[in-house]
């Protein structure tokens, strides 16, 4: 459970790839992360006015690695009749 309105994440990692699958009230920030001969992507989930309740700061070195911060997919289903993806629950 986290209780503070910004979570930062130390990372120091070599030839690895991070994921890190959001909703839209949570924000990446990764200013802080010194990439060396890697990527980073970050696809944050549309905003439709939605407060942000959750900061996640990166910071650290990733050497040969990849990051990635995407919103989570839709179901077959919900891709089909073109729906969002629908939130876990308890949300």
């Amino acid at each position: 459970m986290i209780t503070q309105e910004t979570l930062r994440i130390d990372m120091n990692t070599a030839g690895k790839k991070l994921t890190l699958i959001t909703k839209p009230s949570i924000v990446v920030d990764a200013g802080a992360l010194s990439l060396v001969h890697s990527k980073i992507k970050i696809r944050q989930a549309p905003d439709h006015g939605t407060p942000i309740t959750l900061r996640v700061e990166l910071v650290g070195t990733t050497t040969h690695g990849r990051v990635v911060v995407r919103p989570a997919r839709r179901t077959f289903g919900q891709w089909l009749l073109r729906k969002p993806p629908s939130l876990p629950a308890g949300d």
